[in-house]
């Protein structure tokens, strides 16, 4: 039987590209997102291109019932799962105080709550198997404060922690953990989140989303505690770990304003 790997966020961006290379590496793949047309469209493809299953999960991960929708799918599969791969996120740019509590809420409740539910129901699975490992899509911005997009800021940074935390606890038990912080990447996110379109990301251009996939795929496969997508951003992540905050927060905040308008 072919092993299995969950990943969420799956109908565009990263989460599509990773998709497509856990099932030319011979995976069975749950895909989970929330729009069922476009999860479906890929789920066809990636049977007819690599001759794998690909099971359709439709879910609003901001809810309990979404998360609980992706823990039953796997009923009866638990002892093929080897991969978890939290990709699904969102974020929102403005002042905190201006921006709506619902879109804040929901942030929350996709980058933190359910990446934490749903490695606390699949971790089991995997430590009882023997073998496996996590990805969380976590960010170079969990490095330092967000001015301008805090909650977001804040969820990267609980990611970084928690997944490292686990790395560690796993230890010795055949499953690793591991944080990718992509530095800005050319995905649907910025149009989700209220960027202005065309507006310039600061620091380094963007990345496609499949050379950070590969390289997300090639570091979580290696067992690595954190994957920087490339020189730059791991650069940019130590500048964010070690300068001054209210330095980084300046810079940041910079940034972010232009990406107002």
């Amino acid at each position: 039987m072919r092993p299995l790997a969950i990943i969420t966020g799956a109908s565009e961006g990263i989460g599509r590209d990773l998709a497509d290379l856990y099932a030319s590496d011979g995976h069975d793949v749950l895909l989970v997102a929330r729009r069922d047309a476009a999860l479906r469209a890929l789920a066809a493809e990636l049977e007819q291109r690599h001759g794998i299953t690909a099971t359709v999960v439709a879910a609003d991960l901001a809810s309990r019932a979404g998360c609980d929708a992706v823990v039953a799918a796997c009923a009866g599969h638990e002892s093929r799962v080897v991969a978890l791969v939290n990709n699904a996120g969102l974020g929102a740019v403005g002042w905190f105080h201006e921006i709506a509590w619902e879109r804040e809420q929901v942030q929350l409740d996709v980058n933190v709550t359910a990446l934490t539910y749903l490695t606390f129901r699949v971790l089991p699975w995997l430590r009882r198997n023997g073998r496996g490992h996590i990805m969380q899509m976590a960010s170079v911005a969990g490095f330092q404060p967000g001015p301008l997009s805090a909650v977001y800021y804040a969820s990267k940074a609980f990611v970084v922690s928690f997944s490292e935390a686990l790395h560690n606890e796993s230890i010795g038990s055949g499953v690793t953990v591991t944080a990718v912080c992509p530095r800005p990447t050319i995905t649907g996110f910025q149009r989700v989140s209220g960027v202005v379109p065309g507006a310039r990301a600061g620091g380094a251009p963007p990345m496609s989303s499949r050379a950070v996939a590969e390289l997300a795929y090639r570091g979580t496969r290696a067992g690595k505690r954190i994957v920087y997508t490339g020189f730059r951003n791991r650069v940019a992540s130590m500048l964010g770990r070690y300068m001054p905050r209210s330095w980084s927060a300046a810079v940041v905040r910079r940034i972010q304003r232009s990406r107002l308008g």
